[in-house]
């Protein structure tokens, strides 16, 4: 089982950068494949970023290419790096870990969320 709690959403303007933070329980968590995905009110989740177990291979949605970072350390924990911020990218941010490989895109497990609102 591993839990995953998500921090660092905020109310921000556009143009500005954010830092979101995954922290995960599992003790065994190189084994797992991390990813960012969001969820925009009326609107279905969707992928935003997925980290590979050692953290070589990154994938990005198009509409963030270029703008945000996936990354982890050994400490645990997930970051999602947010540049160049658009009212587009209001959602709701939720960090997961999955046993498949970071290009399935397929998680097993999920965080509460945070709340990340840019304003124009």
């Amino acid at each position: 089982q591993v839990q995953l709690v998500e921090s660092g959403g905020g109310l921000m303007q556009a143009g500005a950068s954010l830092r979101l933070s995954c922290v995960a329980s599992a003790p065994t968590f190189s084994r797992y494949s991390m990813g960012w995905l969001r969820q925009a009110p009326g609107k279905e989740r969707e992928f935003v970023a997925s980290i590979s177990r050692s953290g070589g291979l990154k994938y990005y949605a198009d509409s963030v290419k270029g703008r945000f970072t996936i990354s982890r350390d050994n400490a645990k924990t997930a970051y999602l790096q947010m540049n160049s911020l658009k009212p587009e990218d209001t959602a709701v941010y939720y960090c997961a870990a999955g046993s498949s490989t970071a290009l399935s895109r397929v998680f097993d497990y999920w965080g509460q969320g945070t709340q990340v609102t840019v304003s124009s």
